[in-house]
Formats: C-alpha cells, sequence, structure tokens
C-alpha cells in the first residue's frame, strides 16, 4: 500500500461501497464578480452514498471512509483501474464550483476534432494545462461557443456537468463532481485517441507539470506534494484566495513546502452520518487536487473541496496535501 498518512488523518474501514477580491484559476474575464447567492455548504461533511450512473459506474467492491478537515466540504474518490472498483467514495455525486478542473474539458472539446494543431494554439494548450492559464482557458472557451463546450462534453463522455449560469457565467462556475472526474480521467486514460488522451496527460505528468500557475499561485499542494516517490500526474485548481501570496514564478516542478509560520494545524474529523447533497458553495474559497497517482496510471484520485470564506491559501493547501497523503492506494 502507498500510505502517507499524517498524525492527524483518520481513515476506517466500512463493509459496504460509500460515497461519500476573486483570484486564482477558474477567474475567466466576464463576470465571476458576481455576488454570491448560493448556501455555504454545511460546515461538518459527512459520507453520502452513491447512486449509479453513467459518469460513476457502481462498485461492489468494499470502499473506505476518509477523515476530513472540521469545516471543510469535500467530494473525493479514489478509482482503482486494475481493479475496476472505487476504493474511497465520500460524496462523489455533490458538485462544487470547479475553478480551473474544467480546463481538461475544454481542452478535450478543442483536440476532438483536430488532426493537427498550430504551433501557436499549441503553445496556449501546453500553459492552460501545465501552468492553468486562464487566459488561454477564456480563450479556447470562448472558441468553443462558451456552454456549447460543456453540452458536447456531457454528450460525448455521458456526463451530467453544469454549465455556469447568470450571475456567475464564466468558464470557472462550471459545476462539477468528483464522479465526473474520474469519468474524464478514464476516458483520457481509456478511450481517448492518443493525440487527445496522451496529449493532454503529458502536460499534467510529474516533470512536466509546473509548481506556478501563470497567475503567481503555488500549484503543486495535494497530489504533487502528497505522493511524491511514484508518477503521477495532476489537474489542480483554486478561486477566491484574494488575499493569497501571488508571488510563484518558478516554471519548474517543485514539492509544496508551506511556510511553517503560516499553517494553521487541522484537525481530521472521523465522518459517520450520510446528510443530502449540499448546494454548490460559490462563498467558500475552493479548492482542488485531482489526477492520477502509480505506476501503469492505477488510482485516479480526486479531492474537491470548499473552505469557509476567509481562509488563507497555505492553511487550505496544507490541508487538502494532507488528506491527499492520507488515502490509501493500492500498489
Amino acid at each position: 500500500m502507498i500510505r502517507m498518512a499524517t498524525a492527524l488523518a483518520i481513515l476506517s474501514l466500512v463493509a459496504g461501497g460509500m460515497a461519500g477580491g476573486i483570484a486564482g484559476c477558474g477567474a475567466d474575464d466576464t463576470d465571476e464578480t458576481a455576488s454570491a447567492a448560493s448556501t455555504a455548504a454545511s460546515a461538518s461533511p459527512l459520507v453520502a452514498s452513491v447512486s449509479p450512473s453513467a459518469s460513476a459506474p457502481p462498485s461492489a467492491t468494499p470502499a473506505q471512509t476518509v477523515a476530513l478537515p472540521t469545516g471543510v466540504t469535500a467530494g473525493v474518490a479514489v478509482y482503482d483501474r486494475k481493479a475496476a472498483a472505487f476504493t474511497v467514495q465520500h460524496n462523489v455525486e455533490q458538485r462544487f464550483r470547479s475553478a480551473s478542473l474544467v480546463k481538461l474539458l475544454i481542452a478535450i472539446d478543442y483536440l476532438w476534432t483536430r488532426e493537427t494543431v498550430a504551433a501557436g494554439e499549441r503553445k496556449q494548450l501546453d500553459l492552460m494545462l501545465s501552468r492553468s492559464d486562464d487566459n488561454a482557458a477564456s480563450h479556447f472557451y470562448n472558441l468553443g461557443g462558451r456552454t456549447a463546450v460543456i453540452a458536447r462534453m456531457n454528450q460525448r463522455l455521458g456526463m451530467t456537468v453544469v454549465p455556469p449560469t447568470a450571475p456567475r457565467t464564466g468558464w470557472g462556475s462550471t459545476e462539477v463532481s468528483a464522479a465526473h472526474l474520474v469519468r474524464v480521467y478514464r476516458y483520457l486514460l481509456d478511450e481517448a485517441p492518443a493525440r487527445v488522451g496522451q496529449y493532454i496527460l503529458g502536460r499534467l505528468r510529474k516533470g512536466t507539470f509546473t509548481k506556478c500557475g501563470t497567475d503567481g499561485y503555488d500549484q503543486s499542494f495535494g497530489i504533487p506534494s502528497a505522493f511524491p516517490g511514484v508518477p503521477w500526474a495532476a489537474k489542480q485548481g483554486w478561486y477566491e484566495f484574494a488575499s493569497a501570496p501571488k508571488n510563484c514564478t518558478s516554471a519548474t516542478p517543485a514539492v509544496f513546502v508551506p511556510a511553517e509560520a503560516e499553517v494553521v494545524p487541522v484537525e481530521f474529523v472521523p465522518v459517520e452520518v450520510a446528510p443530502a447533497l449540499a448546494p454548490v458553495d460559490f462563498t467558500g474559497e475552493a479548492l482542488h487536487t485531482t489526477g492520477i497517482v502509480g505506476p501503469d496510471d492505477r488510482s485516479i484520485v480526486v479531492i474537491l473541496t470548499v473552505h469557509p470564506h476567509g481562509t488563507q491559501y497555505s492553511v487550505a493547501t496544507a490541508a487538502v496535501t494532507k488528506l491527499a497523503a492520507s488515502l490509501p492506494l493500492t500498489a
């Protein structure tokens, strides 16, 4: 087992399958400064069951519960490709503001009907994927007809991603779930033509993925820092961290090490009760780490989180990295 648990993380086995201003990647050039009207998600995220769907096939394999930071709402999934089963499911159908995760769908849609890509466009695709560039995302999103991109991806991948709606019409407010992201990675790994799947994943892999986004945020939290000793690929998302230091400039891969003085200890608590799915929280700080971990791309790992409004970037990234490190992955 690949297990990098911290002293604050708790994992417990269960008998049945269970599921559980503005800056950052995901802030495009439309109207993302609109005031939030949605009710904030519960401060005590708990386990919810998964219903069968095209994007998240049911599994007979026993899943596991995960311990979450107090006050943080999360959707967590680990999918073992060799076993063709989920090993961790928590709130996998709960929708979150996508932030930059929607860039995966934008890239797939753009490459779908193109056998070749001009050098200038390829450079922008590279920036959008490996450095989470927002200007490039807006370019390709507009080129694809904006919400028409989401409609085509839903049809082609059999998903129910919710496109942005007024007053939040920017691509970063697309609503996605952990189940949706598992479906996207399974498509890229097992179904997409090489010019689509291998190209996109190639920009996200260890050794190509870059430490800093083009907006100055350190994006090496979560998967890149939690699993340094094994192969991985990662696409990150962050939104609403207006007060975060945006001085990250390195274009090379590096492990995220939060400044000790900036990190507040995060309390992890067991989760047991199964509430109804909460509405999408557009008021809190969104922070996501998603991707593939392990030899032969065995495990698809998705962690979607929303933190109480005002949470420091260093605190949120430390919590998500600890959560990622606590997940049990099959070697």
